[in-house]
Formats: C-alpha cells, structure tokens, sequence
C-alpha cells in the first residue's frame, strides 16, 4: 500500500510502496509538469566482483556489472530497447558505478508505454551468445578512451595509491584483458544474483499516478524471492595509504595533480549522510572559492578555476580528494595540508561557518529540484537505508567542530596520497 509522506523544509511529497516481490516503489508527484522521469536502479554496481550465493563463494572479472548493463538493453524479439524509447521521443541512458547499475528515461508522452518497456528489460535475463563480441568490441574502445584521458588516469593512479585491496582500484568497465573472461553464462549468471526485486528500486517524478506506477512495477516485475548475495564490499584497509605519490607523463596543456585521503568506510543510514555533509563542509570550508587558502592560492597564480575537491562515499569505502592544474603540484598540496592542520588546530570562524551551511543549504535545495538529482538520490538512499529528504534536517546537525575533527583526523600528510599528470618530454 502506498503510503504518503510530506517535506515541509522543501516542498515536497512522496509516496513509497513495497511491491509483493519486495522492490521499493517511490512516486515524487510534480502536478503540472509535463516532463517525467523513471529510474530504475539495482544495488549492484562495478564494486560487486565478489559475492557469496547459497554458501558458495562466486568471483567475476572487472567489468562485468558494465557488461550486464550494456546487454541488457537487447529485448528478445524487440530489439534494441534504447532505440525503441528514442522513437518513442523519451531520452533513455544507463550507468554503472561501483556500488550501483541505473537504467532511467525521460519523457513527455508515453510514460508507461516506455516505463512497461524499461521494467521489462531489466528484469529479462536475454543475453544471446551473437553480440557478445560486438558489445565487447565497444566496451574496449571505451576502455581505451578513459586510458587516454588524463583526468581517468588522474583518479585510478590515486585509488592504486590509497587502497591496496579494494575493487575501486579498478575501472568499473574492467580492463581489456578482463572483459575477455566474460561469457554469456558470467552475465545470466549475475543478473540471476543481483537483478531480483528486493535488489531493486523503482523512482519516478513527474505529474504521474502514484498507483498506476504501482499497479506496472507489480505486474511486471517477476516473483522472485531468493536472497540477495552477501557481496565483499567494503574489506578492511589500514588509514594510511599504500604509496604517497604517483606521476605519469601524457599529452597535456598543463601539468595537474590529484590529492586525497581514505576516511570512514562501512556507512549507512543517519550517520553515513552526516558523515558525508560534515566531509563536503569542511572541504568547502578549506578549500571553496570563497575560502581564503583558495584566494591566496589563486592570487598567486598556483591555480585556476580547474581546481576543486570531491568526497565519495561508494560501496563501502569513503575518500576526499582535490586537486587541478598547476605548475607546482606538490607545493599546492603541502599549502593544503598545512592550512587544513592550521584550521584544524584553531577552529572555524563561525560566522564563516554559517555561510558555508547556508550556501550548502542552498545547493540541497537545488539538487531537490533536478529530477535526476532526486531519482539517484532516493534510490541510493534506500539502498543504504536513509531518507534522502530529510538530508536538510541531518545537515542542521553538522557543527563546525565536526568539521575541525574531520580536517584533523583525515587531511594529514601521513594519510594523503598524490598522483600527477605531467607533460611529455621533447
């Protein structure tokens, strides 16, 4: 039965449901509207290598939740999936992250002709053996792109640097050689696993029938009750990282690092959304454009509007990072560190303080007016058992010295890692 929930701090309203088989359905209504928005998301992701099924232990090669993903949009007797949704007029895409595969469109008419049509797909286990080699022709050219990006490059050098077990090290779309292990059998074995009901999660926004969307997702989604696997996310890492620096020379404009650090891993619920504002305060607090560490840096042209920072919170494992172009890589990070035990050791302004938290109140409400903002956001936040609505009152609790805490016990030079792109020489 659906039940209704409203969100006075924010104007919003939605009604969840569970269906018999044990997805959970969420309607945000926006009367008026003509665009709508389905997303269907399973909480399996690029992370999930390692599982456990029935007491036997299961270990798939890198890259094959992107590979379930990028063949699950071929429909027996139908054809292309993505291609019928385009005729159709909607905009449809998937993505696979480490902890999470996602297949959503966006439409103005049709809604639940396209939304029959994505339930149907994703809860399908077709993978033909003709294709294979054409789908894994087209994951490899995508796997060469992100090797010739120095941005990708960047990140995963900095990941080998801080983890020295974690899945993360590797690029959710696996490796050329990687991708070559995987059969069709690897991937109906997979979605057997992971693509059932209670692994699932149905989002849509939009001026839609909360119990007609309902209605669809009980009479298409299978009745399948077998238990989820218990999957080897977030396996213990030590709080230092596993080598303090990487470079690597490529063709680029400008020489760029990125710096970071492992933080708390295994959250959930309440805590884990804490955690995660308390984390994006205090990097925008050290290192926001408006902070004076990003002035003083700027002004002396060690860098430019390339720089920023970032806080992950995925599959288990959580990680800060920052970093941009500049000619002075490891200066500008040691400028960081310094600033962060700086502010650590005296505390934050308040008045400071407060800015940031207003300003970050004004980005949650922002983020609550994208559609796709909402639907990720709802679907991750019950996968990892929080309310994503009621984000805004977990960040009223955020205080500046929780902030001072994190500065203090995560930016360190003894937990940072750097990895640098320089430019090829001659």
């Amino acid at each position: 039965m659906l039940k209704k929930r409203e969100y006075a701090a924010i104007g919003e309203t939605a009604f969840t449901a569970e269906t018999e088989s044990g997805m959970r359905v969420t309607v945000v209504p926006k009367p008026g509207f003509r665009k709508s928005m389905a997303f269907l998301a399973v909480n399996y992701g690029g992370a999930d290598r390692e599982f456990t099924l029935s007491g036997e232990n299961i270990a798939t090669p890198a890259g094959t939740a992107h590979f379930v993903e990028h063949r699950l949009f071929e429909v027996e007797g139908e054809g292309d999936a993505l291609t019928v949704l385009s005729e159709r007029g909607a905009n449809a895409n998937a993505f696979t992250s480490p902890d999470m595969t996602a297949f959503h469109f966006e439409c103005t008419d049709s809604f639940f002709e396209n939304l029959e049509l994505l339930l149907k797909f994703a809860s399908t286990s077709y993978f033909p053996e003709e294709g294979m080699e054409r789908e894994r022709a087209i994951i490899a050219q995508e796997i060469r792109m992100t090797e010739d990006d120095p941005e990708d490059v960047m990140y995963y050098a900095l990941l080998r640097c801080l983890y020295a077990r974690s899945p993360l090290r590797e690029s959710v779309a696996g490796t050329a050689e990687s991708i070559r292990e995987i059969t069709a059998e690897t991937l109906r074995a997979c979605h057997r696993a992971f693509y059932i009901p209670s692994n699932m999660a149905l989002v849509v926004v939009g001026d839609q029938d909360p119990a007609r969307v309902l209605d669809m997702a009980e009479r298409m989604m299978p009745e399948r009750y077998p238990p989820v696997p218990v999957r080897k996310r977030g396996r213990l890492e030590g709080p230092l990282p596993v080598s303090v620096s990487t470079e690597r020379e490529m063709d680029v404009g400008a020489p760029m690092f990125m710096a970071g650090a492992k933080t708390k891993g295994l959250l959930r619920g309440r805590e884990s959304v804490k955690f995660e504002l308390t984390a994006t305060l205090a990097l925008s607090t050290l290192l926001g454009s408006a902070s004076p560490l990003y002035r003083e840096l700027y002004d002396a042209g060690l860098i430019n509007e390339t720089f920023g920072y970032d806080f992950e919170n995925t599959a288990g494992y959580s990680l800060l990072s920052f970093g941009g172009e500049t000619q002075k890589p490891e200066y500008v990070c040691m400028r960081v560190l310094e600033a962060a035990a700086d502010l650590a050791a005296r505390g934050v302004d308040p008045a400071f303080f407060a800015r940031r938290k207003k300003t970050a109140w004004g980005a949650a409400l922002r983020a609550a007016g994208s559609f796709e903002n909402i639907c990720y956001n709802v679907a991750a936040g019950g996968f990892s058992g929080y309310d994503y609505f009621d984000t805004v009152n977990v960040l009223n609790s955020v205080t500046a010295d929780d902030v001072r805490s994190f500065l203090a016990e995560y930016m360190s030079l003894d937990r940072c890692a750097i990895s640098v792109i320089r430019n090829k020489k001659g």
